[in-house]
């Protein structure tokens, strides 16, 4: 979606998952365990979009420029993370939560995979029956993308 709006996308992910991440469209990723400031600098972009939180989480705030967003949809890291408040409010950031979107958002987000301009990815796909798997999966941090549960189709 960053791309679509032709934003400059950095990726931290496991060097593992570095040229299948690119080949996503992130122009860079960095390696999850890097210096992140002193790779990227301090208030050197514009949105941290975080699925992960964790400990890194106040780095991510340090990266943000005066007036930056940052948005949180997950924390497989960790939940509990510090924040100096002073960040917050000296750089006039927003965060956001991201857990509920507008019916429009959701709409946007169909019509952009319609039309070829966005790809879902998805890791694998399991049988409801098979959630106890998908969880252990998904604990494992060794995918790229989402994993799925398919409901049994019922028959009439």
């Amino acid at each position: 979606m960053a791309k679509r709006r032709g934003a400059e996308v950095v990726a931290i992910c496991a060097p593992s998952k570095a040229d299948e991440v690119r080949g996503l469209g992130a122009d860079r990723t960095l390696d999850r365990n890097a210096d992140l400031v002193a790779t990227l600098g301090r208030n050197a972009v514009d949105v941290v979009i975080d699925i992960v939180a964790g400990p890194v989480w106040p780095a991510l705030l340090d990266l943000l420029r005066l007036g930056g967003r940052y948005a949180c949809a997950g924390a497989i890291a960790g939940p509990i993370t510090e924040l100096d408040v002073r960040t917050l409010y000296l750089k006039d950031l927003t965060l956001f939560g991201c857990t509920f979107q507008e019916d429009a958002v959701f709409e946007n987000l169909v019509r952009y995979i319609e039309a070829g301009e966005i790809r879902p990815v998805v890791a694998k796909t399991y049988p409801l029956d098979q959630i106890a798997q998908a969880q252990r999966d998904f604990l494992s941090k060794s995918h790229t993308g989402k994993l799925v549960l398919i409901p049994p189709q019922v028959t009439e």
